[in-house]
């Protein structure tokens, strides 16, 4: 298994675990994905995984935070659920792409 596809089944991993879906997502982000390189990913799914990291960036951080916390506190519970599918959606596809 690539670096790239052990680091969407730890998020996953993450994902499936305890704690709330916000606290969930940003340990599955932050932890597993944040430095992923988009070319690391296969070229199908490049554009939707850099999609995912505005989504997942997109708030100024305050008072010491990380940028992706202070993105997923201002999230739905809707948004977030949305943002860990495609995650699930991503690693899903780079299964399929890495046969």
């Amino acid at each position: 298994m690539s670096n790239h596809l052990n680091r969407f089944y730890a998020a996953v991993s993450a994902l499936a675990g305890h704690g709330d879906i916000k606290q969930r997502l940003t340990r599955a982000f932050d932890e597993h994905l944040a430095n992923v390189e988009d070319d690391e990913c296969p070229l199908a799914i490049k554009q939707s995984f850099a999609d995912l990291r505005k989504l997942m960036s997109g708030v100024d951080p305050l008072n010491g935070e990380g940028r992706v916390r202070a993105t997923v506190r201002k999230m739905s519970i809707t948004e977030a659920d949305d943002c860990a599918q495609k995650i699930i959606d991503l690693y899903t596809d780079m299964v399929r792409f890495d046969d």
